[in-house]
């Protein structure tokens, strides 16, 4: 049975940060999984305790509240958010690293409470509990469809924090007219409010990755904007859009509306200028123009 290797155990049962792993602890632990960081994974660990805490008390996780972890990895996270007296549901797809898990929490903070799934965050559709928080290290690759998947899937989540790839994260968070407001923004906003809580140094992971990281916090709607079938209709309207983002509406949207003609009548219907693009429209525009 596999445990926290020796130099871990050493390491950290002395002082108030005995709760946390840091960077020699990440390194055995992989070790002695015998895990190899993988770019197909997105598998950059967490090795500093601080960031650790500030993304915690960032995304001001409940003491006694249910929060649900994406990809816990080694588990430096999942322990940041167990230290708050949170109960946590880890999501991981990784055997090794989901078996492991519950044997380190035990070791460092034998009081916690930890429930581990092993699945596909991308195809899970059940979950051991009521997470009414999500906070994750998401993997670069997948992090849009992963985040996305768990708002539509997990309605009961009402809050959270992401730590994603900087350019994906001010995406999420940008406004209609940005530069870089696009498909995901308009998505996210489907599902509440969303803002960046600062940028992440490279240097608290291991492997260090090529590009810089970001957390952004949100607060989701507490009643949809629309229904299920809206939102569908919405986000084909919102890909339809931003395939084609440097031409007008009345172009981009002529496969999804029944031509020219059709999507400029329903555009006019619903109030929106058909010379517009996509990155001028907010989730209310896309909205309409599904209602017109």
């Amino acid at each position: 049975m596999s445990t926290v290797p020796d130099k871990a155990r050493q390491g950290h049962l002395k002082g108030p940060a005995a709760k946390l792993l840091g960077p020699a602890e990440i390194r055995d632990l992989a070790e002695l999984l015998g895990i190899q960081p993988t770019k197909k994974l997105g598998q950059n660990f967490v090795i500093d305790a601080n960031t650790v805490r500030r993304i915690v008390k960032t995304a001001g996780v409940p003491a006694g509240g249910t929060v649900v972890e994406i990809g816990p990895g080694l588990g430096s996270l999942t322990l940041g958010l167990l230290e708050t007296g949170a109960t946590v549901i880890a999501v991981e797809i990784d055997k090794r690293l989901a078996e492991q898990l519950p044997l380190t929490v035990a070791q460092l903070q034998p009081d916690a409470t930890l429930s581990v799934v092993t699945a596909d965050a991308m195809r899970i559709t059940e979950l051991p509990g009521d997470p009414t928080v999500l906070v994750a290290n998401l993997p670069y690759n997948i992090s849009v469809p992963v985040l996305l998947h768990f708002l539509e899937m997990f309605r009961g989540i009402r809050s959270g924090l992401v730590m994603v790839q900087a350019e994906v994260g001010q995406r999420l968070a940008a406004p209609p007219g940005s530069k870089v407001y696009g498909s995901p923004s308009v998505k996210a906003a489907w599902f509440g409010h969303w803002k960046t809580s600062g940028l992440v140094s490279r240097q608290v992971f291991w492997p260090v990755p090529n590009v810089d990281s970001i957390l952004v916090s949100f607060v989701l709607r507490s009643v949809p904007i629309g229904t299920e079938e809206e939102r569908l209709a919405v986000f084909a309207l919102v890909d339809a859009a931003f395939q084609q983002r440097r031409k007008m509406l009345r172009q981009s949207l002529s496969g999804a509306l029944g031509g020219s003609a059709a999507a400029t009548e329903r555009m006019t219907r619903a109030g929106v200028d058909p010379t517009a693009r996509g990155e001028q429209l907010t989730v209310d525009d896309f909205l309409a123009i599904a209602r017109a």
